[in-house]
């Protein structure tokens, strides 16, 4: 089985504790086939004060966890039964994983793209401001997850760059 991320919903102010409370417990049992990741994200925050500049870490999503596991009968117990957890996020007792595309906006997982189209490919765009237009494919920056696609807008080719997600190759 491939390990997927979940989210887990906790009691606000709970998350680094139970963090590493599913670190003991994962240790102690010996479960760590089965837990690969577990994180509380956080972002830096700038906050000025009496003219003085002052950085500190603020938790992205208060009152959840993310875990890269593969669920199983055991794991879904150990995270289910963990002190200050209230539940995973997803429908009754199925937690619903994460999906690519959500992982790879969270920007803390690198998430490989599969694309079927290569530079010189005509290629039509998906959502967006530019929703429908077609163009050719111009550069590929999979650093980014974005392509370069110069599309005929006013009478001249414009390169604009999307997200991988964003285009389809057209046959």
């Amino acid at each position: 089985m491939i390990p997927r991320w979940y989210v887990v919903h906790t009691y606000s102010g709970y998350e680094n504790k139970v963090k590493t409370d599913l670190e003991k417990t994962i240790k102690n049992r010996e479960l760590e086939d089965f837990f690969f990741d577990i994180i509380v994200p956080m972002e830096e925050q700038i906050e000025i004060k009496d003219n003085e500049k002052k950085r500190n870490l603020r938790k992205v999503f208060p009152g959840y966890v993310l875990i890269k596991m593969i669920v199983t009968e055991q794991s879904w117990y150990i995270v289910r039964n963990t002190r200050g957890v209230t539940g995973f996020v997803g429908s009754g007792t199925d937690p619903i994983p994460l999906s690519d595309e959500e992982i790879r906006k969270m920007g803390f997982d690198n998430v490989p793209v599969n694309i079927d189209y290569d530079i010189s490919d005509n290629v039509k765009i998906l959502g967006g401001p530019l929703d429908g237009y077609t163009g050719i494919v111009k550069e590929i920056k999979k650093d980014k997850n974005k392509v370069i696609v110069l599309v005929s807008m006013f009478g001249r080719e414009t390169p604009v760059e999307v997200e991988f997600s964003q285009i389809k190759k057209l046959d």
